[in-house]
């Protein structure tokens, strides 16, 4: 039996995943190794990398980003020393040769955003001299899982913490949990550069499960907090090239339709049409796994998760990089967010 599924009905989904079933089939497909995705539009395209395999960027008044192209650092010459957030271990001692081509000053202050290895993974590099920054929670993180690739923070803070470090100045602020506990928001009020990790990808989609958000309410409300500050330059971790206003309101505007669509796939899964509702999906493939209650929920996650992604993608293709490689990720996760976070329970709810 093939089955050819539309973006525009969930019935097709539905009832897809129901033939399969009943014909036997597993509901995993076999992973494309030689997968043909859309093109990338040109406005995701990152900055021109040069010999040694990295771009610095500069936002005047000494901020300065540096990205190999997929990661993102950043760091700040003052007349005290150098300021450094962040050291991927993408980029690695890249950021060396990255601060000694811009200045001799060496680097003093090195700030954590958060936990993650793939962000500060890197920063030994600095050595053991200089003065490490971070949020309460990542110095908790960190202690709990050992790495001597990320040593923990010498200082920490809990709300607010302001570093002035010669003629320079930053703001660290913990808003709440955004992508994970103790990310923190950064930010260069002279030059107008913020600085959050791993929230919005600009020209790009969120990375697979909105980033790897922890807290998906927190994620979707970290773009309002975002949209208070005063910035010109926004920096978040990933891509080739920063971002500005109008890449946080696009990807705002995503996710929003996201949720949305989402939203619609769950309440159309409640109606009482048999060939739309739960009872359709759910009937089949419980009797095909008898006993196995979960066989029949990942299908149906699976499902509504397909039709809110291809919606999506319909108005989002061509405007965003990478929107049909991770539509499916975001939304898997949004679906699950609307029953658990916003109780949008659809055939599940108080019988």
């Amino acid at each position: 039996m093939v089955c050819i599924m539309r973006a525009d009905s969930i019935v097709t989904f539905l009832c897809c995943a129901a033939a399969s079933l009943a014909c036997g089939l597993h509901s995993r497909t076999p992973i494309d190794t030689d997968p043909q995705f859309a093109p990338v539009p040109a406005t995701a395209a990152g900055l021109e990398l040069g010999p040694g395999g990295y771009a610095v960027q500069s936002y005047g008044g000494g901020a300065y980003m540096v990205t190999e192209g997929s990661y993102q650092a950043f760091f700040l010459i003052t007349t005290k020393g150098v300021i450094v957030v962040d050291c991927p271990p993408t980029i690695g001692h890249r950021m060396l040769y990255a601060i000694g081509n811009m200045t001799s000053i060496p680097v003093t202050h090195l700030i954590y955003s958060h936990y993650h290895a793939d962000h500060i993974g890197g920063v030994t590099i600095f050595g053991e001299d200089i003065r490490t920054i971070a949020h309460s929670e990542t110095a908790r993180h960190l202690l709990e899982t050992p790495d001597p690739n990320r040593p923990v923070p010498k200082q920490i803070f809990d709300k607010n913490y302001t570093l002035h470090v010669g003629n320079q100045t930053l703001e660290l602020a913990y808003l709440g949990e955004a992508h994970i506990s103790g990310n923190i928001f950064i930010y260069a009020p002279i030059q107008k550069v913020l600085i959050l990790i791993d929230v919005v990808f600009p020209g790009w989609l969120p990375f697979a499960a909105l980033g790897e958000a922890k807290n998906v309410p927190a994620y979707y409300h970290a773009h309002d907090q975002i949209l208070q500050y005063d910035f010109d330059h926004y920096i978040g971790g990933h891509v080739g090239r920063a971002g500005n206003r109008t890449d946080v309101l696009n990807q705002q505007e995503y996710i929003l339709d996201l949720k949305q669509n989402c939203e619609l796939a769950v309440n159309l899964s409640a109606t009482d049409d048999p060939s739309i509702g739960a009872a359709a999906l759910l009937g089949p493939v419980s009797a095909k796994n008898p006993g196995n209650s979960w066989a029949p929920f990942k299908v149906y996650l699976d499902t509504l998760a397909q039709y809110c992604a291809n919606k999506t993608n319909e108005k989002w293709l061509g405007k965003l990089g990478g929107v049909d490689v991770f539509g499916f990720e975001n939304a898997w996760l949004l679906i699950e967010s609307l029953r658990i976070d916003y109780g949008v329970l659809g055939p599940f709810a108080t019988v």
